[in-house]
């Protein structure tokens, strides 16, 4: 009977080893016993980290960098790239004030912010896919083409127009004790992490950035599918970008400058090769969480800001060269 009993107890252990192994090698999970051991860490030295007050905080921080960074899997997941991120979020906010201030409606001038992030990524598809230019130039190209616009059109004055409340509601309400802008990135992230794991979209998409060619062979047009992440991809920027001005009630001649670096780093902690074919809207939703709690606990720690730039710098590079690392091995094994 004890014989019996120790089979059943080191099956049991057995099973739970090989459970966590292979949970280990998702990428999502990860990034998230990073962030916890990171939280926890910070959690050690004040104590008010864990505070309700401070965690909203820290959500609603990341919370556009999450969104946007939505959108960057996509792109990033086909092999590209997209560079212009930061200029489509700070036009379609200075647009969205622009309408506001000449008297349009609220549901007018919302459509004119986010038909600003569909032409922006109409212009990369067609640039991209059309022509051919590579991606980090296509998008390069129109980041700058977009702070130009913004500086001629504000000459470096910020536009505070008048909006009702119902608008300012997007950007500093809550629903019960979370800010609205981390509902409305929960929502995108549930629809968009479904589009991607059962849906015909989401498999051409993977299939786009794992091998081209063999994609289009199979049937997959490969071109359209590119135009379309890319014109998500700025389109949810946009979004992130009427969020933004809700959120200040002003449209700053700078904003979205360098965001685009943000939401990268968020995608490749998150798990996404910049090789292409591989990453997850989870994935990259829980690295722009990793890096607001790193961003948060520098604050409550009294670390230097200037700091922030290279922690996160450092955490990219630890994350793709475990990532890298461990794919070599696993490679070695097969």
């Amino acid at each position: 009977m004890a014989a019996s009993d120790n089979k059943v107890s080191t099956s049991t252990g057995s099973l739970v080893w090989s459970q966590l192994a292979q949970l280990r090698q998702v990428r999502e999970v990860n990034v998230l016993v990073a962030m916890i051991i990171v939280g926890a860490l910070i959690s050690l030295y004040t104590p008010y980290f864990l505070t309700t007050n401070n965690l909203m905080g820290v959500f609603r921080a990341f919370s556009l960098t999450a969104i946007m960074s939505i959108g960057m899997v996509m792109v990033i997941i086909t092999g590209g790239i997209d560079l212009s991120v930061g200029s489509a979020m700070g036009l379609a906010s200075l647009v969205t004030a622009l309408a506001f201030d000449a008297g349009f409606s609220q549901a007018a001038s919302i459509s004119a912010g986010i038909a600003v992030g569909i032409s922006f990524g109409l212009v990369n598809g067609l640039l991209i896919t059309a022509i051919g230019l590579p991606p980090f130039i296509a998008t390069l190209g129109t980041l700058s083409i977009g702070r130009g616009l913004m500086y001629m059109v504000t000459h470096g004055v910020p536009v505070t127009p008048e909006t009702p409340e119902s608008f300012a509601a997007l950007g500093q309400g809550y629903l019960g004790p979370v800010p609205v802008p981390v509902v409305i990135m929960l929502v995108l992230m549930t629809v968009f992490a479904l589009i991607m794991r059962r849906t015909r979209f989401g498999r051409h998409v993977y299939a786009t950035g794992g091998n081209e060619h063999a994609a289009r062979l199979s049937g997959v047009k490969t071109n359209r599918v590119k135009l379309a992440v890319y014109m998500l991809s700025s389109t949810i920027a946009s979004l992130a970008g009427i969020i933004g001005f809700s959120r200040y009630l002003s449209a700053e001649p700078a904003s979205g400058f360098g965001s685009e670096l943000d939401v990268i780093a968020a995608a490749a902690i998150g798990g996404a090769s910049l090789a292409g074919g591989v990453g997850s809207v989870s994935g990259a939703v829980i690295g722009a969480a990793l890096v607001g709690v790193i961003a948060n606990g520098i604050v409550l720690l009294n670390i230097n800001t200037y700091a922030q730039q290279a922690i996160t710098g450092g955490v990219i590079l630890i994350a793709v060269s475990l990532d890298v690392l461990r794919n070599r091995l696993s490679g070695g094994n097969s």
